[in-house]
């Protein structure tokens, strides 16, 4: 992560993207660009066909990482992004990681 990063300017945002995302390579190519962008948190599918991420970095990481999110790999079409702030009641995620579907 970023110097400035590690001293405190993190955001933790809670997203959910919509459409063919699952069986396409999404959570995989997810977890690569995460850890390409040094963002910490997870990613999973969802039962009703969304996958899900808890991403954790400074803004600018998540800014790019949402950009990413909202195109993904090429066999995706993704119909929509949801994106919302989640307080850190927690401590840091140490890295990214691929979670079972709930």
């Amino acid at each position: 992560m970023e110097a400035a990063d590690r001293n405190g300017a993190l955001d933790c945002r809670l997203v959910r993207v919509t459409g063919r995302v699952q069986g396409v390579g999404f959570r995989e190519a997810c977890v690569r660009r995460a850890r390409s962008l040094d963002i910490a948190g997870w990613v999973r599918n969802r039962v009703d066909g969304s996958v899900e991420a808890m991403l954790q970095g400074s803004p600018n990481q998540i800014a790019h990482m949402c950009d990413w999110l909202r195109t993904g790999v090429p066999g995706a079409r993704v119909a929509s992004l949801e994106s919302k702030e989640v307080p850190r009641p927690f401590d840091r995620f140490t890295a990214f990681e691929r979670w079972p579907t709930v």
